[in-house]
């Protein structure tokens, strides 16, 4: 087993993860990789090396021993955080009912998350809000490494 995998490096791999990859933890080193759907998509159909790009190469052959090994596990993605349930739970924390109320009407309807942020940033309370959600998130991670047996760092 690897020395313990940290949290928050967890935190900014979904933080920085662009839609069209996914992200893998190796059980026994702590390493993680992003694979694009591409590159994912060639190592599944086996397709030549040779017809992409040296970069691309070395990611194809990460993907092949990922698809074969059992040393590796998915991380969450952003699409696995409820981002709209946080948000919402950090309404409810808020200790000024007034503005408790207000946060809670500019998370209602579509631009919900653009209002949310001027919002925050309106009535001083942005840092309050990413150390909520930073909190959130490494909740959320620490279920995800005890359901996997995965030993974590806070």
């Amino acid at each position: 087993m690897f020395l313990p995998v940290k949290l928050k490096v967890i935190i900014e791999e979904i933080e920085i993860q662009p839609e069209d990859h996914t992200s893998y933890l190796n059980k026994k080193t702590g390493e993680i990789f992003a694979i694009g759907l591409e590159e994912m998509a060639a190592a599944e159909e086996d397709l030549p090396l040779e017809d992409f790009e040296p970069w691309q190469q070395e990611v194809i052959l990460k993907a092949k021993e990922i698809l074969v090994g059992e040393d590796y596990l998915i991380l969450p993605s952003k699409f696995d955080i409820n981002d709209w349930d946080i948000m919402e739970r950090f309404c409810d924390s808020v200790a000024d009912p007034t503005l408790g109320k207000l946060l809670h009407s500019a998370i209602r309807g579509g631009g919900a998350f653009r209002r949310f942020k001027e919002m925050i940033r309106e009535h001083e309370v942005e840092d309050r809000w990413y150390e909520f959600r930073e909190e959130a998130l490494r909740e959320i991670l620490i279920d995800w490494c005890e359901n996997n047996g995965i030993d974590y760092e806070r």
